[in-house]
């Protein structure tokens, strides 16, 4: 399992060589395309993203080991894209991990200057429910 700042730096590298933002984008909806599929069944309500104008769910479940694994959906292709990068910056990672990682790779590739107020309220609501879980989780493990 990769570390999380070994996955950010994945990501970066990816982007490293793309000046252009349709350039950009088009990697973006290429890593969205890449997320597997949310099976409908957990398309559910309380899966859903507050705070996000295109639906997203998210959900996240304990492995044996104790690290969280996300799966993640979206109707919108450039929101799939930007979940997709978080589950694989912080799936299979603990919950203090993930209650304590520095996500930069988002600053790193410039996503941040280039997402409208909207799409930025909604990353941040996005990255907030999956540390919400992690805390949900460390929590109850007591």
């Amino acid at each position: 399992m990769k570390s999380i700042e070994q996955a950010q730096s994945d990501i970066v590298e990816q982007f490293v060589d793309l000046d252009d933002w349709m350039d950009r984008y088009a990697m973006i909806i290429d890593l969205g395309n890449e997320l597997p599929p949310l099976p409908e069944n957990l398309k559910t309500p309380d899966r859903l993203i507050e705070g996000c104008q295109s639906r997203v769910w998210l959900d996240a479940e304990r492995n044996d080991d104790g690290a969280l694994v996300f799966r993640a959906d979206s109707d919108a292709i450039i929101v799939k894209g930007i979940i997709a990068m978080l589950v694989d910056v912080l799936s299979g990672h603990t919950p203090d991990e993930i209650l304590g990682a520095d996500l930069h790779f988002i600053h790193d590739i410039g996503l941040d200057e280039h997402l409208s107020p909207t799409r930025s309220n909604g990353l941040l609501a996005m990255l907030r429910q999956m540390k919400a879980y992690a805390a949900a989780y460390k929590a109850k493990r007591g």
